[in-house]
């Protein structure tokens, strides 16, 4: 599971309330879209991440700008009476914009989640209280099917209907190697590291390569878990278990590293200690 600390890992930045309103979505909404699993939740971050500018934001900065003046009026967006384009402006990490999208949230969090939903209709800013923030992006990932394409590591797929075309894909992208990495236990930026225990040529670059073997990564974690936690062993028959044993393999020889540094650093520390004491005895 998710928790604030990884969170601000794979931000690098503090932890605010949009980032804790994320985690109680996933909490909330998990037993309707299976965002928890390790695979498709690196994708969830991907897109949560950059649709808020690094959970910056969870509504629309209003100008008005000439396309947010285009809201008023759009019938596709439910904006029948004067005053809907201002008044339902984007809101929540992924921005749900309009009445009818608003009304939309609303029911299903009524049908999925609890009866006693608000009704954001009436007022659209209790959809930016706890857990209707957070599940706002659940509501748009459980009914397009998102995790049909996280399944297979399909991020262009995901980018493409979240946002209609490939806006913003490049850091898309890096918010995914992030979140992966984190997720297997590496540091957020530390893609030399997982190359490196996988076997894969070391250059730091998350290329289809790496991103395809993080996947397979997570894939494998995600069985490791459903089968009762990180105590059951990969399975090697698999390339995804292959690759889990190799960077489990790779993560225990760091561990010792890092031991061997303690305690040589321990030892010279102990040796500049009888060193300046046998100085200070020969000078009397």
């Amino acid at each position: 599971m998710l928790n604030i600390e990884m969170l601000e890992a794979i931000s690098n930045r503090a932890a605010n309330s949009n980032m804790r309103s994320a985690i109680a979505g996933i909490e909330a909404g998990n037993k309707v879209a299976e965002i928890c699993r390790p695979h498709i939740l690196a994708q969830y971050i991907a897109q949560l991440g950059h649709e808020s500018a690094g959970f910056r934001y969870d509504r629309e900065v209003w100008g008005p700008t000439r396309a947010q003046l285009g809201y008023e009026g759009r019938a596709d967006l439910g904006n029948v009476r004067p005053g809907d384009g201002s008044r339902f402006r984007g809101r929540t990490a992924i921005q749900i914009t309009g009445r009818a999208n608003t009304a939309a949230f609303r029911d299903w969090c009524r049908a999925e989640i609890s009866a006693a939903c608000p009704d954001f209709e009436a007022d659209p800013d209790l959809m930016l209280t706890d857990p209707w923030e957070g599940l706002g992006p659940v509501w748009y990932w459980a009914t397009r099917d998102l995790d049909r394409y996280a399944e297979t590591g399909d991020i262009e797929m995901i980018t493409r209907r979240i946002n209609g075309g490939l806006n913003g894909y490049a850091d898309r992208l890096a918010w995914y190697a992030r979140a992966a990495l984190v997720l297997l236990g590496f540091a957020p930026d530390d893609v030399r590291g997982f190359q490196r225990s996988v076997g894969l040529r070391v250059d730091g670059i998350s290329g289809e390569n790496t991103r395809g073997a993080l996947h397979a990564g997570l894939v494998e974690l995600d069985r490791i878990e459903a089968e009762g936690g990180r105590g059951v062993e990969p399975d090697p028959f698999t390339a995804a278990g292959e690759l889990m044993l190799r960077i489990t393999a790779a993560q225990d020889t760091l561990a010792l590293a890092g031991q061997a540094i303690a305690q040589g650093q321990e030892a010279l520390a102990q040796a500049q200690d009888d060193l300046e004491t046998y100085l200070a005895t020969a000078q009397v």
